[in-house]
């Protein structure tokens, strides 16, 4: 049958359903490789850009595009269709690239970021709904698995790469790496789905769009004399937030509400924790690149591995509560934070940001499945909306908000390894209050 604006959304399968989930799987692996590339090479672009007081600036601009993007692809799809979005997605993500590697200052670094960040929206959305319009069932499923992977294997492969490419060539060439695995999926989608690709509906954009101008503000506001100010940034950030949550979310309603609220802020203390390691490592605990690169790929290897261990602790009537997951990372977090007052060395320090990753692999599955759980109130479709939303939004407040404590110092006089064991403070309430939502998050009865 056709969709509105003439887009055809048969089934496929056979090899163009293997050529589109093998698309759809690149995509995921070039945006883990880019992630883990420029979260490693931080501390080297922080130095020769002179940012190491504009560290919110570095860290958020590819989230604030990614939700500008999320605010907007609809209408992108509905207008043009998913050809013409696909290929702008292309051209806009080397567009980025390459603008982020030529950048002098932070700011123009950032508005690359943005530019890629956004690319990177619009064909997220056109990969979801590519797979639920042309896979069938069991190969969307075994998509989704391979999909999740790709962030696992860079996780313990793409920090020593990097490392050794940016010896090599330099961090300029080495934040371009991750196109060609980009390439390849965008060629292979572009391939395998049928002309007239994707469309969707479209929704009406401004109440969305609050979220990346209110995260926009606090952190140009935070560069300022006017930084009390930028919390009103967060606050306009967060009507939109709200706007796109179920009724309850941040009363923490018993279910899925709560457990959204869950996801949020474990998107915060996580994510904003994740953004800042390799800093955190070679400014606080005098470990080299490669080192912090270790690290960096240290918590996302015990997620995977916690993880596993879930669905056979959960046949035995074992398996930790997600409250309790979230218990453990939110020790990790505050064990780094110790450490970075305290000015530790390396391992203590690298044992503790692996913990903070194994609670994590030990409470998403649960916690992830309640918050896709639909309830009367709350149906499915909303849910899918929201639960991309939580995560997303979580990590972009808090990248953005301890990237900003981290970079007090210039304001406060006091050395960047306080001003990031502030941060990692902060960052492990949030998780505290990830898992006092955790325990609301089941249906009530």
């Amino acid at each position: 049958m056709k969709a509105a604006g003439g887009d055809d959304e048969r089934t496929i399968s056979g090899r163009p359903a293997v050529v589109l989930g093998v698309g759809i799987v690149a995509l995921e692996l070039s945006a883990a490789v880019s992630t883990f590339v420029v979260s490693t090479l931080l501390p080297v672009i922080t130095r020769d850009l002179g940012a190491a007081n504009q560290l919110a600036v570095l860290v958020t601009g590819s989230t604030v595009g990614l939700f500008a993007a999320m605010s907007m692809a609809s209408s992108v799809l509905a207008k043009f269709g998913g050809r013409v979005t696909l290929t702008a997605g292309l051209v806009l993500s080397i567009a980025g690239g390459a603008f982020a590697a030529m950048a002098e200052t932070p700011w123009s670094f950032a508005a690359g970021r943005f530019v890629a960040g956004f690319a990177s929206g619009l064909l997220a959305v056109f990969g979801v709904s590519a797979a639920i319009k042309h896979l069938e069932e069991r190969i969307r499923l075994r998509v989704i698995a391979a999909s999740t992977a790709m962030w696992i294997v860079p996780g313990l492969v793409a920090p020593t790469a990097t490392v050794g490419l940016e010896h090599l060539a330099g961090w300029r060439w080495t934040i371009l790496a991750p196109i060609p695995a980009a390439l390849l999926g965008r060629v292979l989608v572009l391939r395998a789905v049928p002309a007239a690709a994707v469309s969707a509906q479209a929704r009406p954009i401004g109440r969305t769009l609050l979220i990346p101008v209110g995260v926009a503000a606090f952190v140009a506001l935070t560069e300022t004399r006017l930084w009390p100010l930028s919390i009103l940034g967060l606050v306009l950030a967060m009507f939109g937030f709200a706007a796109l949550m179920p009724p309850g979310t941040l009363r923490f309603r018993h279910g899925a509400p709560s457990a959204l609220a869950g996801l949020t802020l474990f998107g915060v203390g996580y994510f904003g924790a994740n953004s800042l390691v390799t800093i955190a490592f070679t400014t606080g605990f005098g470990s080299s690149l490669a080192q912090a690169g270790w690290a960096l790929g240290a918590a996302p290897v015990a997620w995977a591995l916690a993880t596993l261990t879930i669905p056979r602790l959960h046949d035995r009537g074992l398996a930790p509560g997600p409250a309790a997951g979230l218990s453990v990372t939110a020790a990790g977090v505050a064990a780094v934070s110790v450490l970075l007052f305290s000015r530790t060395a390396f391992p203590p320090a690298l044992v503790a940001w692996a913990v903070a990753g194994a609670g994590v692999g030990a409470a998403y599955p649960t916690l992830y499945l309640r918050a896709t759980t639909p309830d009367d109130s709350v149906d499915a479709n909303a849910l899918a909306t929201a639960v991309i939303t939580s995560e997303s939004f979580g990590g972009l407040v808090g990248s953005a908000a301890a990237g900003a404590v981290a970079s007090a110092p210039a304001i406060l006089s006091t050395s960047m390894q306080t001003g990031l064991g502030l941060a990692y403070l902060g960052l492990a309430a949030a998780l505290v209050l990830a898992a006092v939502a955790a325990t609301r998050s089941a249906a009530s009865a």
